[in-house]
């Protein structure tokens, strides 16, 4: 006979446990990026005798948006309904809210049982092998770094460009992140952070007004590029972005892609969020965070 499965609140005791876990899934998450999402959001864990075999956390952003991600069930556990409970714990934390999630295929059908609807595609890029480009800007815009002065400005931007509210998230990636600017006369009007993560290290968010070439984003990107050539780097690019076939002509192959899918919400009620024009979000902070 099984173990009996008891469900509780995640804990930053868990930690390691739940580091194990994605490890055993060969996911790419270090502690400390563990860490980083358990600050910003609540969860549930599943265990049995032998200690966690599941966990779920969600996020939630300004009094109606949230995330959801890290949804884990130990290989061997599974097909138990383990990841459904931890689902329905999760769905009942956040209520009403719309619900942002990226799906594998195996967990698609689940999240669609639950309400979840398919809004769109992310790219995850990855690779050391690049070559990155010079990307030319219009005149009067120019990257430079990012001042202390300027995280107010991050945060709308961040905000208007996710549609969701980034007032908690972006202050803590900042204490952990590497920034680049885009000035236009004096204006901050885009940018891209650069942190450790997984393997390696990860760009993101990235954030720009909208052009048909993408340059100005592309120019974000390749900073970061220029100055870690031979160094494993992550980033994961809205399947709209139109970042795909450039980043895999630059040596950062397209590994996988995930589905968009939303709660409490269709496409059409969506449809200006994320998409405040000039500024879209070119890639994300993470698959979880959104």
């Amino acid at each position: 006979m099984s173990d009996p499965i008891t469900y509780r609140p995640f804990t930053h005791e868990d930690i390691p446990a739940a580091h194990a876990l994605t490890v055993e899934l060969k996911w790419p998450h270090r502690p400390d990026d563990w860490r980083f999402v358990v600050q910003l959001g609540v969860g549930f864990v599943a265990e049995d005798a032998s200690g966690v075999i599941g966990t779920a956390l969600c996020w939630k952003y300004g009094a109606d948006r949230a995330s959801l991600g890290m949804v884990i069930v130990s290989p061997e556990q599974q097909g138990r309904g383990i990841g459904r409970k931890l689902m329905n714990l999760v769905l009942e934390e956040l209520g009403g809210r719309v619900t942002l999630l990226h799906a594998t295929p195996a967990g698609q059908p689940l999240y669609e049982k639950l309400g979840f609807r398919a809004i769109g595609t992310l790219d995850q890029h990855q690779g050391a092998a690049f070559q990155p480009p010079l990307v030319s800007l219009p005149q009067g815009e120019r990257l430079r770094p990012l001042g202390s002065s300027d995280t107010a400005r991050l945060v709308e931007l961040a905000s208007r460009a996710s549609g969701l509210d980034r007032g908690e998230v972006l202050p803590a990636l900042l204490s952990a992140a590497d920034g680049i600017a885009l000035d236009r006369d004096g204006e901050l009007v885009g940018f891209a952070l650069f942190r450790r993560f997984g393997r390696g290290f990860a760009i993101g968010p990235v954030v720009a007004p909208e052009s048909e070439d993408s340059s100005r984003a592309k120019a974000l990107i390749s900073h970061w590029l220029a100055l870690n050539e031979g160094v494993f780097v992550r980033i994961d690019t809205p399947g709209e972005s139109g970042l795909t076939e450039w980043l895999e002509q630059l040596g950062l192959p397209r590994v996988d892609t995930v589905v968009k899918m939303v709660r409490h919400a269709t496409p059409a009620d969506l449809a200006g969020a994320g998409k405040d024009a000039p500024y879209l979000q070119y890639g994300i902070i993470n698959q979880a965070i959104c």
